[in-house]
Parts: structure tokens; sequence; C-alpha cells
């Protein structure tokens, strides 16, 4: 599976200018871990202190929106974010306008009710 993109969508939301954002196809595919330290790789987080305790509600924020803004391919989705845990946070997280634009046009069911 891709992630979805302009091309498949017809519609470009940007993650930052020039940059699209990048949405999985379904939440079910997203199966990151749920406990645990997560280290994030330096081409999703640049400084030195990269490691998220997910046990902490505050790191576990910080880890997905990281990972939503930054990256550029659906594997980092799949292997860092889970679809349950996304769902459960989604009105918490602190995401650029395209992106929440993005993963709402595609997943409704994130939007707020």
């Amino acid at each position: 599976m891709q992630a979805v993109s302009p091309t498949t969508t017809g519609v470009a939301h940007l993650a930052r200018p020039g940059r699209p954002a990048v949405v999985a196809r379904t939440l079910a595919e997203l199966r990151g871990p749920t406990r645990g330290v997560v280290e994030l790789p330096v081409r999703l987080m640049w400084c030195a202190d990269r490691a998220f305790d997910l046990a902490d509600p505050d790191q576990l924020l910080w880890l997905y929106e990281n990972v939503l803004r930054e990256t550029t391919n659906v594997e980092d989705l799949r292997r860092l974010v889970d679809g349950r845990t996304l769902r459960r946070v989604w009105q918490l997280l602190n995401l650029p306008r395209g992106v929440r634009l993005a993963w709402e046009s595609r997943h409704p069911g994130l939007r707020p009710a």
C-alpha cells in the first residue's frame, strides 16, 4: 500500500511549504508501538534527544506530532504510529493545518463530532 498523495487524491495538503502531508490509507495499517521507549531517526527529528517514553502522555503527543509533520513516507507511519492510539489522541495533537486537513479528509472519523 502507498500513502495518499496529491496524485491519488487530486488535493495537496501541505505539511510545510513544498512538502505534501503523508497520510496512511487506513488507520488499521498503523501498527506502531504502544508502550516502551521509541527513538526517532534523525530525518524525523534533528535534536540529540530523540527518545520518547510512550507511558508519558506529553511525550506520546510530541512523538506523533513530529512523525505526522516530518515524514515523507508511509513506512514511517506504519512503524511509528498506532492507529487506535492516533484516534484516541487526535484532538490533542498540535499539527499544521495542512496535516490535520489531509488526515481528516482521508479519515473522516478523526474529525470532531
